[in-house]
């Protein structure tokens, strides 16, 4: 009898193991499977938001260019934004490409160098401690043939890496693309960002003008050879709170007599294009809308949209 007795509390414990074992599965399950259904709703909240906020960075955007004839850094658009709930926030900045060296404008349409633009490239890049052989990279990229520049690359270079390819020998589409290109690396990309844009100014036209309302000083410096590092700033220090209007109005800044008649071809007053972040933060899930947009006139045109 007391043997049997025994047999029964075994045969008991083992089926309530297994029925806590069941439980805790279905518990685990059901944890498991609220969870996703958190994260995927906290996920889709979190990319409207940050797609919420890229869309009202551009209507910010059209309505300031819509009222002046300049753009500047005291603009509405150039302050940092962020709204913020019980959910989470949305944080959106802009930045003006207009302000920026153009990197496809240093080859004509024609392959042949813009001796220009390349010398000012050349500047910023010395400047920055970079090797003048990334430009010739670059020119070799964009230009329309596949004839290796010294100190360039082309087709051959690039069939002989892992995986192969080819030149593009096409105008840089995102700023992103320099990865491919010969040289370039993250810190490069990094270092560089600040100064330099694969979106022109006036599209379609020989060379690309810069914002001097927006350009930071190195490139300013770079736009001449006569400008220095103490005129780029003591223009940066005169637009604080005088927004220049007029290209022309340049050489009423005193050092600027004569290098800003020099100036007055390659710099423009107001940007046409703007690069946006919008970060949206949902619980503890994050998405971030990139893009890059044109304004012409009244109309707006998407350069570039990635959602990460």
């Amino acid at each position: 009898m007391r043997g049997k007795n025994g047999f029964a509390l075994v045969i008991t414990l083992i089926i309530t193991a297994l029925l806590v074992a069941i439980t805790v599965e279905f518990i685990h399950d059901v944890f498991v499977e609220t969870s996703l259904r958190h994260s995927y709703a906290d996920a889709q909240q979190a990319s409207l938001a940050a797609a919420a906020g890229a869309a009202g960075a551009v209507r910010l955007i059209e309505t300031v260019l819509a009222g002046q004839n300049y753009t500047s850094l005291t603009d509405a658009w150039a302050a940092p934004g962020e709204i913020t709930d019980e959910r989470g926030t949305v944080s959106i900045s802009i930045t003006e490409e207009s302000g920026k060296l153009d990197l496809n404008s240093i080859v004509f349409p024609n392959g042949t160098l813009n001796d220009a633009c390349y010398r000012s490239a050349q500047r910023i890049f010395s400047g920055l401690g970079l090797p003048l052989d990334l430009l010739e990279a670059v020119a070799d990229w964009v230009d329309s043939d596949d004839s290796q520049r010294p100190g360039g690359a082309e087709t051959r270079f690039y069939g002989a890496l892992e995986p192969p390819y080819a030149a593009k020998n096409a105008p840089l589409e995102s700023y992103e693309e320099l990865r491919m290109v010969a040289g370039f690396d993250e810190k490069t990309l990094v270092k560089l960002n600040p100064y330099v844009t694969v979106y022109p100014e006036n599209c379609g036209g020989p060379y690309s003008r810069i914002n001097v309302n927006t350009a930071p000083a190195e490139v300013l410096a770079a736009l001449d050879e006569r400008m220095s590092s103490d005129l780029a700033a003591r223009l940066v220090e005169y637009r604080r709170t005088t927004p220049i209007r007029n290209p022309s109005d340049i050489t009423a800044i005193p050092g600027f007599e004569t290098v800003g008649i020099a100036l007055r071809d390659k710099i423009t007053v107001k940007g046409t294009v703007f690069r946006i972040q919008s970060r949206a933060r949902v619980n503890e899930t994050v998405r971030l809308v990139e893009a890059a947009v044109r304004m012409t006139g009244t109309q707006t045109t998407i350069l570039y949209w990635r959602e990460l």
